[in-house]
């Protein structure tokens, strides 16, 4: 079978421990994940998987378990041959993902693989690490952390795998980097992971969802069952918003489907009235994850003249959200606040 794939994975909430698991469960890689909030839990006692594809597992753990991500030139470690990211993507909150995740890349030889959301989001990583292999990760899957350590998965993992096209590397070597994961994420049969070359018309697709339903949540308070039934949202808000997503698309090539925007106004059933994540963030007091969802979208179809209005108002209200969750974990100090009250003459 030859050795194991040494794989660092960043981020162990519901996307990364079912990640890890299907890469364990294959027998192909040995998986260290970097945990930070749930790092003590499964340390003790394993994480409990309640899982739609897997089963029950209680006290699971993968290969090792640690709480910061290595330096693998300070600590003399074996090269990582991937670095699978699966924690939220938030550029305008440091540390960055580059930030992150430096430490443990070996340039030229470690495949870098983002399994996360939005637009644009290998291009400061290609800047950073020029001479690596990034791959795309669209993950379809229903899976939380329901508690510290306890991972209710329902819906199967599907995820599809792309090449970022870096144009210092052979587009072969690429697309073999991108094949090789798929078969070792895919190896023990739980799941549905496939390549797909096509990463712009895989992303523009899902930003469908992404750039519309979640920051409309957001902004509302409405769950993605309460959309479709509230009076005029799905109507007044998704439509228009997800139609100039699909203009954009096609401005770079990627023609998407009318029928796309009814599949994904109802792709979660109304009584599921499951809440996006992105409106998981805002109900957690948490930052919210809209500059590549939403912000690089806009920026790329306006500079090539696709009128975004309504894509234009959701950013503005969420960059709104976000600043007062920064002004309220002390990232931004405001004055202090005057008394105007007047004395009685």
């Amino acid at each position: 079978m030859g050795e194991k794939k040494n794989v660092l994975l960043v981020g162990g909430g519901g996307v990364g421990a079912i990640g890890a698991l299907n890469l364990e469960a294959g027998g192909l890689a040995a998986v260290t994940a970097v945990l930070r909030s749930n790092y003590q839990v499964v340390k003790d006692d394993g994480f409990e998987i309640h899982s739609c594809d897997h089963g029950v597992l209680k006290g699971w753990r993968p290969t090792q378990v640690v709480s910061k991500v290595p330096n693998v030139k300070e600590e003399n470690l074996p090269a990582f041959d991937y670095i699978v990211c699966a924690t939220k993507n938030i550029p305008d909150v440091p540390p960055t993902v580059v930030d992150i995740i430096s430490p443990a890349v070996t340039p030229s030889h470690t495949v870098i693989v983002l399994i996360q959301n939005g637009l644009n989001i290998e291009k400061p990583i290609f800047a950073a690490f020029p001479q690596n292999i990034v791959l795309s990760g669209v993950s379809m899957i229903g899976s939380n952390e329901t508690k510290l350590g306890f991972i209710q998965h329902d819906e199967v993992d599907e995820i599809i795998i792309s090449a970022f096209e870096n144009p210092n590397l052979e587009t072969a070597v690429q697309v073999a980097a991108a094949e090789d994961f798929v078969r070792a994420y895919s190896a023990a049969g739980k799941c549905k992971c496939s390549h797909d070359a096509n990463v712009g018309f895989v992303r523009w697709r899902k930003l469908v969802y992404n750039a519309c339903i979640n920051p409309v949540s957001a902004i509302t308070d409405l769950d993605s069952g309460r959309l479709q039934i509230a009076d005029g949202a799905a109507d007044t808000l998704l439509r228009p918003a997800m139609e100039e997503i699909r203009a954009a698309a096609k401005v770079f090539g990627h023609d998407l489907p009318a029928e796309v925007i009814q599949k994904t106004i109802t792709v979660d059933p109304v009584d599921m009235y499951l809440p996006p994540s992105m409106l998981g963030d805002v109900r957690k007091g948490n930052f919210i994850e809209f500059e590549n969802l939403l912000g690089e979208p806009l920026r790329d179809g306006t500079a090539k003249g696709v009128p975004m209005p309504t894509l234009t108002v959701l950013y503005n209200l969420c960059k709104a959200i976000q600043w007062r969750n920064k002004q309220l974990k002390g990232l931004i100090e405001i004055p202090p606040k005057k008394d105007y009250t007047t004395s009685p003459h």
